[in-house]
């Protein structure tokens, strides 16, 4: 966790490629051996610093919210939420049962907010199983 409060993401993208005016060598052509092969796709696909703000809004929300709360109540109440977080992820629901996640976004703080999916539910219905066996195969009881 770093320990900034910002709170839009920087405008800077991940990891930059290379363009070929940064692989020339000294006769002005691609040096292969030292960059690899010429990419032009990699050379034509630039990321736009919007997109890469988009992509990491919820992250860098996240943690603003997480290097407040350190300041605020000490080290153990980002620690608290984050092990939270971890145990309802890897939490298991009954099968048969959709598995919405409520306690996921109450811990996340989206419990407020209406997405798509709170409103049309989930785009691939689950099919009828059969709870019993589910439990049975999931606690190796079945024979």
């Amino acid at each position: 966790m770093n320990n900034t409060l910002r709170i839009v993401p920087s405008a800077q993208a991940g990891p930059s490629v290379a363009t070929i005016k940064d692989t020339t060598n000294s006769l002005g052509t691609h040096d292969t051996l030292r960059y690899g092969p010429r990419s032009l796709a990699s050379e034509i696909n630039t990321v736009n610093p919007l997109q890469h703000r988009l992509e990491n809004w919820e992250e860098t929300q996240d943690m603003m919210k997480l290097t407040l709360q350190r300041n605020l109540y000490g080290l153990h109440a980002p620690i608290r939420q984050l092990m939270e977080r971890k145990i309802v992820a890897t939490g298991s629901m009954l099968p048969g049962l959709s598995n919405s996640n409520i306690h996921m976004d109450i811990l996340m703080g989206r419990d407020e907010t209406l997405d798509v999916t709170d409103l049309f539910g989930d785009a691939n219905p689950s099919v009828p199983v059969d709870a019993r066996g589910e439990l049975e195969r999931q606690m190796k009881l079945s024979s």
